[in-house]
């Protein structure tokens, strides 16, 4: 087993109010997303939905931060304008 680090962007507010609008989680990963060749979206494979405790975040493997600088500052930009609580984390995975 071995422990992946994670950036949680969770949707409250420094003050604990919920974020708005409420798809701000979905139209942020499809920002970051592309298409294949079928011009379906490709979602960015660092940079995923989640719902933690009935809360929209968005789950950023923090391996993006060395991997695409600029994705991940982008990421993290939006995070601080908009007053979100960013946490980090590690995860159990196993290998």
């Amino acid at each position: 087993m071995s422990a992946a680090a994670k950036v949680i962007l969770h949707g409250l507010t420094q003050e604990g109010r919920k974020f708005r609008p409420s798809d701000w989680a979905e139209r942020l990963c499809g920002a970051v997303a592309s298409y294949d060749k079928n011009r379906r979206i490709t979602f960015h494979p660092c940079v995923a939905l989640a719902s933690i405790d009935g809360i929209k975040c968005v789950v950023i493997d923090a391996s993006l931060e060395q991997d695409d600088e600029m994705l991940f500052g982008f990421l993290i930009d939006f995070a601080t304008e908009n007053n979100l609580q960013i946490k980090h984390t590690q995860t159990v995975v196993e290998t």
